[in-house]
């Protein structure tokens, strides 16, 4: 498929047959990858039938270890783990006279480590199922959750869907409220609209606890634990079997990349030393993210992460991941000042770190061998080849890449091109610019776009106006009119021609005005930004239900056609004179005009077919539909009604 790999022959196989030799070693000393991405159900604390519990944990440069909490009255050396080989501890605690368990659930618990070089040092389990902190406090505790009646879930997972459409989420910001949403707030209100949307898949963020909530969950503490700031694990258990009640996958963001420099309540120093879980510094150290990187050539490490996978797809019923700073986890370099242009010297080489690529090949193989249904996303920025090709070819084993160039390419246009200086090539380039093979999830803007420095894209487009002139009341200024349509345009140019996937963030599909900003030291503690204003949508009378309409409609297109499922889009014209956009995807034919103050009348496109075709802003017939989105601002002169329903999709 791609000659230009030739050179690089040796390179894939070569880390096809580090694969291998992993398989081979899971086999031998594990009895296979399926037991040994299991150790969750043997590490942290285990309740063993006889209501005993067993403890285990992984401290290769520790002394000693002892457990202490709420259930010995937080007594340090009365109950020691004994020393097991290759760096593990093991303690069982038997059960009370009474038959329960010596812990009882929802009490406190602390890891007691004795250093090699004197110290004593308290922490929780890196497999610690749940952590929380009390209000007035700032580390977190491991919380012991062993509840009665565990949470069951009712639901079976849905299909894998043919054409992905995203809803990327914050369950934290999913209220109009300033404070901390939660899981139950966010299955009641936000489900049923996601469902409405023609969402089938939701992506949610910032679930692995995070010590930082204003880190957005990519500094991650406990990474068994579901964050408790939005509720209980059984809450989140609900939230993924109510939305597949509708039919809609849930996929997790995962942090695989880095960790959290924590070390209380954190994997840092776990076991007083700097390496353990990680690369000993500089080279574990991450210097732009202020943050611990894992060291992927340990054994331990291995089955802390892939366990980690599986617990999640097992214990909440996740469907899938999106791995995040997949770039970082690929170069030594991690991206930090390097351009990557496209020559493919830069994906092979010493620079590049294999052993973080092997881990992702042998993540990606496990999960698709185990739930052949999964769906996994990369992060990556660097356009690394056969990321998303099967590892059988010795491809990374992704489904999809996010479309990193889209959104960016948008905000560019907006901050720094008047409406007829838009390039139509352009434009059309950077939505077809993706590997052949290889799947894109394309999105014209994410919560990267939205975070503070930054502002959606219907603050670019409509900035401060937003404030006053949304009102259909009265009449629809220029700034507002423009905004609107282009803000529609630029959704439907990215999800008909960017990929073969489509991600919106949660609350752009009706232009949420201003950014995203979370509580810290310099807003003095704010929620105001750090909230989504659903409110905006539900006041009938505001412009906002118009964008979140054509939303709507647009993925209920989308799923009627199909056109992310089908194979790249054939533009016929990108005429930069007329600014306009033909292409034809799935029988589908788009026809976009960008120009600022020209209509057209009897304009000619080509077709791969002949014949009649019905012409409406929305018209179906037996093989194509055409959409046509016209950007007139002028037409705000006219009947306000009659420009309404010309507008209407």
């Amino acid at each position: 498929m791609d000659p230009y790999l030739k050179p690089f022959e040796q390179d894939l196989k070569r880390r096809h047959e580090h694969l291998q030799k992993l398989l081979l070693q899971l086999e031998e000393t594990e009895g296979g990858f399926d037991q040994f991405t299991r150790s969750y159900r043997s590490f942290g604390v285990q309740r063993q039938p006889d209501n005993s519990l067993f403890f285990k944990e992984w401290a290769p440069g520790a002394e000693a270890l002892f457990l202490t909490g709420d259930f010995n009255d937080w007594n340090k050396f009365s109950n020691p783990y004994a020393k097991k080989e290759f760096g593990k501890w093991e303690l069982i605690l038997p059960p009370k006279h009474d038959g329960s368990p010596a812990v009882d659930h929802n009490s406190k618990l602390k890891v007691v480590v004795h250093t090699n070089d004197g110290q004593r040092i308290y922490r929780i389990s890196p497999w610690a199922k749940y952590v929380a902190r009390e209000e007035k406090t700032v580390i977190y505790d491991w919380v012991h959750w062993d509840p009665p009646p565990p949470y069951i879930h009712i639901h079976p997972r849905p299909k894998k869907p043919t054409s992905l459409r995203i809803y990327e989420a914050h369950v934290g910001i999913a209220s109009p409220e300033p404070k901390v949403a939660s899981y139950s707030n966010f299955t009641t209100n936000v489900l049923p609209r996601i469902k409405d949307l023609g969402y089938n898949c939701i992506q949610l963020m910032a679930i692995m606890e995070h010590v930082y909530y204003a880190c957005f969950g990519y500094q991650i503490t406990s990474y068994f634990a579901a964050s408790s700031r939005y509720g209980t694990p059984d809450e989140l258990k609900q939230l993924i079997d109510v939305a597949h009640s509708m039919g809609i996958v849930v996929l997790l963001d995962v942090v695989h990349s880095h960790a959290s420099k924590n070390t209380e309540d954190g994997l840092n120093r776990f076991d007083g030393t700097d390496s353990c879980f990680f690369h000993s510094p500089p080279r574990g150290e991450h210097s732009l993210w202020d943050s611990r990187l894992f060291n992927y050539s340990s054994w331990e490490v291995l089955r802390f992460l892939l366990s980690n996978l599986r617990w999640w797809m097992e214990e909440y019923r996740f469907d899938g991941f999106r791995f995040d700073g997949v770039t970082s986890m690929l170069y030594h370099h991690h991206g930090i000042g390097t351009g990557f242009s496209g020559d493919y010297n830069e994906y092979f080489g010493l620079h590049v770190d294999e052993d973080s690529l092997v881990y992702l090949m042998l993540a990606n193989h496990i999960l698709h061998t185990l739930y052949p249904d999964c769906i996994t996303i990369a992060e990556d920025v660097s356009g690394m080849p056969a990321l998303c090709r099967g590892v059988q070819e010795g491809g990374l084993g992704f489904d999809y890449r996010l479309a990193m160039a889209i959104p960016d390419k948008w905000i560019q246009i907006l901050k720094e091109l008047k409406d007829e200086d838009w390039n139509m090539g352009d434009i059309a380039f950077t939505l077809t610019n993706r590997r052949y093979g290889e799947k894109c999830i394309a999105y014209a803007e994410s919560h990267d776009q939205a975070l503070v420095g930054d502002k959606t894209l219907a603050f670019w487009l409509m900035d401060k106006e937003m404030y006053t002139n949304m009102s259909t009341l009265i009449p629809m200024s220029p700034i507002i009119d423009r905004g609107i349509q282009l803000h529609k345009m630029i959704r439907l140019l990215t999800h008909g021609l960017g990929g073969e996937g489509y991600l919106n963030f949660i609350g752009n599909e009706f232009g949420h005005p201003e950014w995203l900003d979370f509580p810290r030291e310099g807003n003095n503690q704010s929620y105001h930004y750090a909230r989504r204003q659903f409110n905006l949508l539900d006041t009938d009378h505001l412009r906002y239900c118009q964008l979140y309409a054509f939303d709507r409609d647009m993925n209920r297109a989308e799923d009627e056609y199909g056109w992310l499922a089908a194979p790249p889009a054939f533009v016929s014209a990108k005429h930069e004179g007329d600014k306009v956009i033909v292409f034809d995807r799935a029988n589908v034919l788009f026809i976009f005009n960008f120009h600022p103050n020209r209509s057209f009348q009897d304009y000619r496109v080509g077709v791969e077919a002949a014949g009649k075709y019905p012409f409406n802003s929305y018209m179906s017939c037996r093989y194509f539909f055409v959409i046509t989105v016209l950007f007139l601002w002028f037409l705000s002169k006219i009947n306000i009604q009659l420009w309404m329903e010309l507008c209407t999709f």
